[in-house]
C-alpha cells in the first residue's frame, strides 16, 4: 500500500489546476528573465582568441559560420582528463538535435573544451556525436571566460567562477567527488579546475561582443533528463553520483 497520499480524481484536478496557475506564473517569469538577458549590454571582444577544429585553425568571429550570433558550451575535458565530464557528456547527449534547428535560426552552436583536438575527436566518435566541437588548447578562452582556472587560483583558494570568489579545496576529501575525478581519469583538484557553463555571443559590422554567460546550476536548464525526471512521479529521486555517460550504463 502506498504511503503517498491518494485522492478522487476530483481532488487530484483540483490540485493540479491549483499547480497549474503556479506554472503559469513561473513560465511568465520565465520570459521576463529571458527578455533581461537578451537586455543585458554587450562587451566587446577585441582580443584574438584561437581554436582548433575538423576543419582547421580558426577564429571566434569564424565559428559564427555565417551566423549573427554565436553559443558555446564550456565543456569540462582538460588537457589531462582521459575522457570527458560524465555529467558535461549526460548534457550534450541532448545537443545533436538542437544544432540544425538554431543554424536555421540564425544561431552557430559549439562545444570548447582545452583538450587537444585528437582528444575530443576520439571522444566525440566514442559518443556518437555530431554538433560542433574546438579545442581551445593552449590558449586564453577558458581563462578569460572563467571555466579554467590556474593551480594558483586553486591553492590559494580564491577561484573566480559564477560571479564570485569561492574556495574548492574542501571538496577534495569527498568520496563522491574523488569518484567524479576517477571517471575522467584524474585526482579532484585537476578535475575541478575546469567548470561547466555556457556563453552567448553576437557578430555585428565584424566585432565579436559577449552578451552572456552562466554556470554552476545556470546550465541545468540543459539537462534534457532532469526535465523529465522533475515532471516523473518520484521526481529527481537521487542518490549520490547516479548519472553515467550513456554507454556506461549496465545492458540487460
Amino acid at each position: 500500500m502506498t504511503e503517498h497520499k491518494t485522492g478522487t480524481h476530483e481532488e487530484w484536478l483540483a490540485a493540479r489546476l491549483q499547480l497549474l496557475e503556479a506554472e503559469k506564473e513561473l513560465t511568465r517569469r520565465g520570459d521576463e528573465l529571458a527578455q533581461k538577458r537578451q537586455e543585458l549590454p554587450w562587451v566587446r571582444i577585441d582580443k584574438e582568441y584561437q581554436f582548433e577544429t575538423d576543419e582547421g585553425a580558426t577564429s571566434l568571429a569564424d565559428l559564427f559560420r555565417g551566423r549573427s550570433q554565436l553559443l558555446v558550451y564550456h565543456f569540462m575535458f582538460g588537457p589531462d582528463y582521459t575522457a570527458g565530464c560524465p555529467s558535461c557528456s549526460a548534457i550534450a547527449d541532448g545537443f545533436n538535435g538542437s544544432v540544425v534547428h538554431l543554424a536555421n535560426h540564425d544561431v552557430a552552436f559549439w562545444a570548447v573544451s582545452r583538450a587537444p583536438l585528437e582528444k575530443l575527436q576520439a571522444y566525440k566518435r566514442r559518443m556518437g556525436w555530431s554538433f560542433p566541437w574546438a579545442s581551445s588548447f593552449e590558449g586564453d578562452f577558458n581563462y578569460d571566460f572563467h571555466v579554467t582556472h590556474t593551480e594558483e587560483e586553486w591553492a590559494s583558494g580564491a577561484v573566480d567562477y559564477n560571479f564570485r570568489t569561492v574556495d574548492f579545496r574542501p571538496a577534495e576529501v569527498s568520496p563522491v567527488l574523488a569518484e567524479w575525478a576517477s571517471s575522467v581519469g584524474t585526482d579532484f583538484a585537476t578535475y575541478r579546475r575546469e567548470g561547466p557553463g555556457m556563453s552567448a555571443f553576437v557578430l555585428e559590422d565584424g566585432v565579436v561582443y559577449h552578451t552572456y554567460s552562466t554556470y554552476e546550476r545556470g546550465v541545468d536548464f540543459l539537462w534534457g533528463m532532469y526535465q523529465w525526471l522533475d515532471r516523473a512521479p518520484l521526481g529527481r529521486n537521487e542518490t549520490g553520483f547516479w548519472w553515467r555517460r550513456h554507454d556506461e550504463y549496465d545492458r540487460e
